[in-house]
C-alpha cells in the first residue's frame, strides 16, 4: 500500500514538473528548475522517445546548470539518442576529468564508441565502468547488456549476460536475452538450453515458444519445432507468425495435407499474403492436385508479379505434368524476377535436358553451379548428361580445371570419380571418391546412379564400407 502511494505521488510530481516546463515553453518564459527536476523532465521525454523535446530540455538545463555533471551526462545521452556521437564524446571526455569514478560516464562513452563501430574501444569502456562501483554491479551489467543488445553486438553481450545470470539466477528475462543472443550468433544448442530454462519459469510466454521453434527449425529438428509452435498457438491463438511457421514445418515433414490446412487458416486471417498462397500451392503440387496448385500460384502472382517463387511453382507444376514448353515459359518469368536464383537455372537445365537440348541444359547447369557449387543435384544432372552422351573423355580435363578453380566440393568430386571410372582410370576415381566421401558421405546415395555396376568393384566397395554405405 505504501509503495503504491509512493508511486502515485511520484507520478504526480513528474506530471507537475513536466507541465510546468511545457507551460514555460508555450508562454515563451524563463522558469528555474533544479537539477533533479531537469533530470525528471529529460528522462520523461527520453522514455517516450521524444528526442526533440529531450534535447530542448537538456539544452536549457545545460544553460541553467553548466557545471552539473548529471545534467551534462543527460545532455550527452540525448545527443547519443540523436546519433550525434562526436558531440556527445566531447562532453563525456570533459565529464570524465571531473568525475573519473562515475560509471555512467564510461557506459555512455562505450555506447558512443559502439555506435561508431569501435567495439573494442566500447568493450574497454564497459570493463572500466564495472571497476567503478562494486556495490552496483548488477545495474552496471544491465546497462551494458542493454546497450550491446540495442546495437546488435550479440557476440559481445553474451559474457555480460552470463555474469548477470550468475548474480541474478532467478531473474527470467536474463535467460530470454541470452537465449536470443545465442540464437543470433548461431549457437543454437546453447540457445535451446536457455530458452528451455526461461520457459521453465515463464511457461506461458508464447514469443519464447515461437523463438524456440525457430531455433529447432534451423537445426532441422522439425518435430520439436512443431511442438514449440503448437505450444505458442495454444497460449496465443492469434500468433500469426507461429501459425505460418507451423505450416512451413509441416511441409518440411512432408505432411502436406496438414500444412495446406494451416495455410488456409492463415490466409483466412491474412488474405493478402502471397507467400502463404505460394506455400499452399506448393502443398497441392506435392500431392498432385495440380489444378488447385495453379489456382493459388496465379493468385499469388496477381498480388506480387515479381515474386519469383510463384513463377517457379508454376514451372514445376507444368514439369510434373510433362508440359515442358509451358514449364520453360514460367521459369523464364521466374528468371526475369530473380536472375541470380540458382534453383531457377537448375530447373531450366532439367527441363531442357528432358527436351533433348543437352547443350543449353549444360549452360544452365553451369550457371547454377557458378551461383552455388554446393547444389549436388546440379552436379548429378550434369553427370547424367555427360555419361549418357559418352562425353566423359572430352569433359574430364575441363572438370579437373574447374575443380582447381573452385576447390573441393562434394558434387564435383563425386562427378570426377564417376567419370574417371567410366573412362578406365580407377586410381584417380578412388582418389576423387575418397575426397567426396570425406566431405559428404551421405551425398553418395544421390550420386550412386552415376557409378552403376562399378559400385561392385572390390576397391570401391571397401571404401564405401568404411562409411557404412550400402
Amino acid at each position: 500500500m505504501e509503495e503504491e502511494k509512493y508511486r502515485f505521488s511520484r507520478e504526480e510530481e513528474i506530471s507537475r514538473v513536466v507541465q510546468r516546463f511545457e507551460r514555460m515553453k508555450r508562454n515563451n518564459e524563463n522558469y528555474f528548475f533544479d537539477v533533479i527536476e531537469f533530470e525528471t523532465i529529460i528522462d520523461y521525454y527520453l522514455e517516450r522517445n521524444n528526442q526533440t523535446k529531450a534535447l530542448e530540455a537538456a539544452s536549457i538545463a545545460s544553460r541553467q546548470h553548466p557545471n552539473s555533471v548529471p545534467i551534462q551526462l543527460r545532455n550527452a545521452k540525448v545527443l547519443l539518442d540523436r546519433g550525434k556521437t562526436v558531440e556527445a564524446m566531447k562532453i563525456l571526455k570533459r565529464l570524465e576529468n571531473i568525475e573519473p569514478g562515475n560509471h555512467e560516464i564510461f557506459i555512455a562513452k562505450g555506447t558512443a564508441l559502439g555506435m561508431m563501430g569501435d567495439i573494442a574501444g566500447a568493450m574497454k569502456m564497459f570493463d572500466t565502468a564495472l571497476t567503478k562501483d562494486s556495490d552496483d554491479i548488477e545495474n552496471i551489467l544491465y546497462s551494458v547488456t542493454s546497450v550491446l543488445q540495442s546495437l546488435n553486438y550479440f557476440d559481445q553481450v553474451i559474457p555480460f549476460l552470463e555474469r548477470l545470470i550468475d548474480l541474478e539466477p532467478y531473474y527470467a528475462p536474463h535467460l530470454y536475452d541470452i537465449a536470443f543472443a545465442c540464437e543470433k550468433v548461431h549457437d543454437f544448442e546453447k540457445s535451446i538450453k536457455y530458452y528451455q530454462q526461461y520457459l521453465d519459469s515463464e511457461p506461458f510466454a508464447d514469443n519464447a515458444w515461437f523463438n524456440l521453434g525457430m531455433v529447432y527449425s534451423r537445426l532441422e529438428r522439425f518435430t520439436e519445432a512443431l511442438d514449440a509452435y503448437e505450444y505458442a498457438l495454444a497460449i496465443n491463438p492469434d500468433n500469426d507468425f507461429a501459425l505460418f511457421n507451423k505450416g512451413i514445418v509441416l511441409s518440411s515433414l512432408e505432411r502436406f495435407d496438414e500444412a495446406a490446412q494451416v495455410y488456409l487458416e492463415y490466409l483466412a486471417q491474412e488474405p493478402e499474403s502471397y507467400e502463404a498462397m505460394t506455400y499452399l500451392a506448393e502443398c497441392y503440387e506435392k500431392t498432385s492436385r495440380f489444378k488447385l496448385a495453379r489456382k493459388y500460384f496465379y493468385e499469388a502472382i496477381e498480388l506480387a508479379p515479381e515474386f519469383a517463387d510463384a513463377w517457379i511453382g508454376l514451372g514445376i507444376t507444368e514439369l510434373d505434368e510433362g508440359n515442358l514448353d509451358k514449364s520453360l515459359k514460367y521459369l523464364k518469368k521466374a528468371s526475369e524476377a530473380d536472375p541470380d536464383n540458382p534453383e531457377i537455372w537448375l530447373l531450366t537445365g532439367k527441363v531442357l535436358n528432358r527436351k533433348g537440348n543437352k547443350k543449353q541444359a549444360v549452360r544452365c547447369l553451369r550457371e547454377t553451379l557458378k551461383l552455388d557449387p554446393y547444389i549436388n543435384e546440379a552436379w548429378l544432372e550434369m553427370g547424367l548428361i555427360i555419361l549418357e552422351g559418352n562425353f566423359g573423355a572430352r569433359t574430364l580435363s575441363i572438370l579437373k580445371k574447374v575443380r582447381k578453380i573452385i576447390g573441393d566440393f562434394p558434387g564435383i568430386d563425386y562427378l570426377l570419380a564417376a567419370i574417371s571410372l567410366h573412362t578406365g582410370n580407377s586410381r584417380e576415381a578412388l582418389s576423387y571418391l575418397r575426397k567426396a566421401l570425406e566431405l559428404d558421405s551421405e551425398a553418395f546415395y544421390s550420386f550412386s546412379v552415376l557409378f552403376g555396376l562399378y559400385n561392385r568393384k572390390r576397391a570401391i566397395r571397401n571404401l564405401l564400407d568404411k562409411y557404412n554405405l550400402k
